[in-house]
């Protein structure tokens, strides 16, 4: 029961953590970032190397994720759904990429099985590692705070979506669906 507690109160702190970085995320990003200013080696859940430069021309929906995570990430999911299926009613077209918090024990295998367990099989979703510079250069060019607690990956949550130009047009709210 002691241990329960412990848990119940560690998992409150870190929650409390992701909102605080959250709030503090994104703000000034707008129009400031360019897909084609961040790290460009990465290798998509098939295995083929992926350059967020060649999404250019279409609205890119981005976000980081972590393929063990059971609180924060599987609501990100469920957005990033909605978004995709606001889109489709819209008639409107959009890539969405994920990239794994933790590269050094998420590979394209790990995202491939993820996709397959989570019905992911659109093709314009792309799950995409590298290595654990480029994650942490991504990570902090676009405001994602992460940090390892035990054997977990913390994490904060936020949408970005780019222009078809590569430009970040801005952060979406955590319950956004709609992608105008």
């Amino acid at each position: 029961m002691r241990g329960l507690k412990i848990q119940i109160r560690r998992t409150a702190l870190a929650l409390a953590l992701i909102a605080l970085a959250g709030a503090a995320s994104a703000a000034s990003l707008p129009g400031s970032t360019r897909l084609a200013l961040l790290p460009q080696a990465w290798t998509d859940d098939s295995g083929k190397p992926l350059a967020l430069t060649s999404l250019t021309g279409e609205t890119v929906v981005l976000t980081m994720a972590y393929a063990n995570c059971h609180r924060v990430c599987p609501m990100t999911i469920d957005q990033l759904k909605r978004l995709q299926a606001s889109f489709d009613a819209a008639g409107r077209k959009a890539e969405f990429v994920i990239v794994g918090y933790d590269p050094e024990n998420e590979n394209a295998a790990t995202w491939r099985d993820y996709r397959k367990s989570h019905r992911l099989n659109r093709s314009n979703w792309h799950f995409i590692t590298g290595s654990l510079e480029d994650t942490t250069r991504l990570a902090r060019a676009l405001n994602f705070e992460l940090w390892k607690y035990d054997e977990h990956v913390m994490h904060d949550s936020h949408v970005l979506l780019f222009d078809p130009d590569g430009v970040l047009a801005h952060e979406l709210d955590p319950a956004a669906t709609d992608p105008s």
